[in-house]
Parts: structure tokens; C-alpha cells; sequence
């Protein structure tokens, strides 16, 4: 493969499957250096096959895992095969690619025999995920348990034999039921996830007894209603597929990026807005976080409404705000009237302006932080429309705040609240189709950036 077509599908298809992961240069290289290696670090050496003298450095934040290098080593694989068909047809080529992104996914966390089995598996799925059953559409789980073999069993079904039936799509939900093949694709039985015992998971709120159960001996892969798939591994989920494409979770390396440039940042918060943000991704609701940096809160609050604010520490600053404000337009009467509304405690304000969502929310909550409140209730929360804002140390300054956005902003509200304010922190906007995406500020030229990219 020549060198420049090289960089194109690295950037094209490597890339933005390893969130945060970058080409920083590139080193001469030798046939007895591997396709896939580990540098200096957290970067991988990468070229496209032995003869090539060069290898590119891929770098992030975070080290790549095993199942990641499998991954990419599988993927360099495939493509070179693909690149010595010497074919012209791109939109073919594009779908060769994307078949091969499929099986070098299934390759990484499989051995050889196992993975043609579950790209099977995948295959058959893939037809579900364009059909109905009596007019709706289903969601099908599956656990492929590749430490057994029931091949000597005298009467084994393969899934090539059930998965095509109507009957299989009313057999598991995705969420607590799951029909179970061994290592070569024969039936094994029926599972429920009623009883899982408790351990440390990655995964979406709803999927959380699965990734549990999905140890390094098993896989589930779910089929949603909405037609994504999901791919459990080592307790964790480790890809999807979603609006056409494969996306791998590097959930360490997001949670990482979440302190970017902040001044202060404590992991426990930034682990529970990756959380959130997941499990608001997965209900398909929609969602916008704002996680903003120690300084910058008195900014942030010019764009909050008071009626918003759920903490009496930021109202008294908001009402310092609106009064500095009102006296700067040197109307005595306008004075008077703002001075009516703020000059009052913050319990006081709440009843005067029948603030019935904040007086709701201020009691569900507790006075508790972000990240002490239960998964369930923070995707709650965030779902609601409009922003939720915490500060550095977690305190929850609003829920479903309408923000007072800059003059100029594209989008729908939610996405120009996250860039309104990510000038103040990082932002996460989650879309209703489950895309996450955050926001930061370049401080060099004032403008919006986005972080990183998932789903």
C-alpha cells in the first residue's frame, strides 16, 4: 500500500475508532518490525505490512488495551488484503472496508474459529435489524460462550438453523433474556439476568447486568430496537454500532479527556458525567451536561436563569449579577423593580416566583452532588430538556436549564447550549439518536473545538 493511501485509511477508519488517539509522526521501520507495536508512551508503532520502512506513531492520552491492539492489528490485515485487490470501484472498496472493520472486531476478542461464528452471528442479526415482527421492531440478545463446545452433543442446533425463524425474535429482549450459543455456534439454552453477582462493569445503565455476566469467557451482543448493536466483553462494553458504523469504547481515555485543560478536576465526577452520559446515550433521550472549571462558574451563570439555579451558594451570586446589572442602566424605575424581585433570600424567591420544578428538584436531590446521586436519577435528570450544570466539585447548579445562548448559534438549543458553555468547561451533548459529543474552547483563537466523538 502506498504510503499516502495509507495515511488516508488510518485517518479515514483507525482513527476515529480509537477516541483520542492521534498521528504523531512517524519512524523508519525494518521487516523485522511488526505491523502493530507498542512505543514509547502509550502510542503504537503501525504500518501496513512487514516490507514498509516506515511505521506511524498513533498516540493518546491513555494506553491502548489488548483487545485495541488485536483489534488493529487485524484491521491492518484486512485492509492490506483489500489494497491488493487493486480495485478502482471506491463505493465497493468502502463496503469491503467497513466488512472488514465487522470481522476484525469479531477477530479481537475471539480466536480464529469462534470468530467466523459470531460474524455469523452478526450477519444474521444485521437482517433482524431491517425487519419487523408484527409490525414493530425487536430487540434480540445473545450470549456466545466460547469456553464451551456442545459439537459432540448428539443433537445440536446450530443459529444458522433458528436465527431466520420468526420464532427466534420472541425467544430474548436484549436487556434481561438472552438465548446462548457455545464457541462453534450450536444452541445451548436460555439465559436470564435476574441474579448477577455484583462487580466492577462498564456499560449503559440498562445493559449493566449484562456486562457483568459477560466475562472474558463469554460475549453478548445485543440488537436494540433502534437498530444498534452492542458488543460485551470483560465486563465492559467494548463496541457498537450505530447509524451504519463501528465505534470501539476507550471509556478510561474519555473519562481522561474529561478534565481537559481544567484546572481542577476530580476523577469520581468526571467518571460519573462519562456515566451519565452513556447511560442517556442508550435511553435515546437526549441530554446536555455542562461540567464547568473552578473559575469560571460566575461567567457561566450570566447564561442561567435564576429560576434554574438549585443552590443557594450561585443564586446569591446570580442575584449579585442581576442587581450589578440593573444599576448600570441608570433607570431608577428598572432599578426598583429588579431590586423587588432579588433582594430577597433564596427561599423567599423560589416561593415569590413559584419556582415549582426547582423547589421539586432542590428536594429529590437533596443537596447531594452529582456524582453520590443513583445512575437512574442522574440519566433522569439529564434527559430533562434544556442543561444540567454542576461545578468542579460536583454541585448540581441547574437541571434542565433553557440557557441564554450567544448571538449567532447554529443548531438545535441543545447543541448551542453545550457550545455556549463550553467556554466555561467541557460540555457533552447527547443526541436523541445516542451520539455523544463534547465541546471545549481553544483559548488561542476563542472558538469552539470538539473534544471527542462517541457513537
Amino acid at each position: 500500500m502506498e504510503k499516502s493511501e495509507f495515511y488516508k485509511v488510518v485517518n479515514k477508519l483507525i482513527l476515529p475508532l480509537f477516541i483520542g488517539s492521534f498521528i504523531d509522526g512517524e519512524e523508519e521501520s525494518s521487516s523485522r518490525d511488526s505491523e502493530v507495536a507498542f512505543g514509547k508512551r502509550n502510542s503504537l508503532l503501525i504500518k501496513a505490512s512487514k516490507t514498509d520502512e516506515y511505521r506511524l506513531i498513533l498516540k493518546r492520552g491513555q494506553p491502548f488495551q489488548t483487545f485495541e491492539v488485536n483489534l488493529l492489528r487485524n484491521i491492518l490485515s484486512e485492509i492490506d488484503k483489500i489494497s491488493l485487490l487493486n480495485l478502482e470501484d471506491e463505493s465497493y472498496i468502502s463496503v469491503l472496508q467497513n466488512n472488514a472493520i465487522e470481522k476484525s472486531i469479531c477477530g479481537s476478542i475471539c480466536d480464529n474459529e469462534t470468530t467466523n461464528v459470531m460474524f455469523g452471528i452478526l450477519s444474521e442479526l444485521e437482517k433482524w435489524a431491517v425487519r419487523t415482527y408484527e409490525g414493530k421492531k425487536i430487540a434480540i440478545g445473545i450470549i456466545l460462550n466460547i469456553s464451551a463446545d456442545n459439537s459432540e452433543l448428539p443433537e445440536s442446533t446450530s443459529y444458522l438453523d433458528i436465527m431466520n425463524k420468526d420464532f427466534f425474535a420472541l425467544l430474548s429482549d436484549g436487556l434481561d433474556s438472552y438465548v446462548e450459543f457455545d464457541r462453534k455456534g450450536n444452541l445451548m439454552g436460555y439465559l436470564q439476568m435476574a441474579r448477577v453477582k455484583k462487580v466492577n462493569s462498564i456499560a449503559p445503565y440498562e445493559y449493566e447486568m449484562l456486562a457483568r455476566f459477560c466475562n472474558e469467557k463469554r460475549i453478548g451482543i445485543v440488537l436494540t430496537k433502534n437498530g444498534d448493536f452492542l458488543i460485551f466483553k470483560n465486563r465492559e462494553l467494548l463496541f457498537s454500532k450505530r447509524s451504519g458504523g463501528w465505534n470501539v469504547y476507550s471509556h478510561e481515555e474519555v473519562i481522561q479527556l474529561l478534565s481537559y485543560r481544567g484546572n481542577y478536576s476530580l476523577k469520581d465526577i468526571r467518571r460519573s458525567v462519562y456515566y451519565t452520559a452513556l447511560d442517556t446515550s442508550f435511553a435515546y433521550s437526549g441530554g446536555c451536561i455542562i461540567y464547568l472549571n473552578k473559575d469560571t462558574v460566575e461567567g457561566a451563570l450570566t447564561h442561567i436563569n435564576a429560576h434554574d439555579i438549585l443552590d443557594e451558594k450561585y443564586f446569591e451570586i446570580k442575584k449579585r449579577q442581576e442587581l450589578e446589572n440593573a444599576g448600570k442602566l441608570y433607570n431608577l424605575q428598572t432599578l426598583s423593580s429588579v431590586e423587588a424581585v432579588y433582594n430577597v433570600s433564596y427561599q423567599t424567591f423560589l416561593e415569590q416566583q413559584h419556582c415549582v420544578k426547582a423547589e421539586c428538584l432542590r428536594k429529590i436531590i437533596s443537596g447531594k452532588p452529582f456524582h453520590e446521586l443513583s445512575r437512574k436519577l442522574r440519566q433522569e435528570l439529564v434527559s430533562m430538556d434544556g442543561a444540567t450544570v454542576i461545578d468542579s466539585d460536583g454541585t448540581i447548579i441547574a437541571v434542565g436549564a433553557i440557557l441564554k445562548i450567544e448571538a449567532g448559534s447554529e443548531g438545535g438549543g441543545r447543541l448551542a447550549a453545550a457550545t455556549t458553555l463550553s467556554k466555561y468547561g467541557i460540555s457533552v451533548k447527547i443526541s436523541q439518536d445516542g451520539i455523544l459529543k463534547a465541546f471545549y474552547p481553544d483559548r488561542k483563537n476563542g472558538k469552539v473545538k470538539v473534544l471527542f466523538t462517541v457513537g
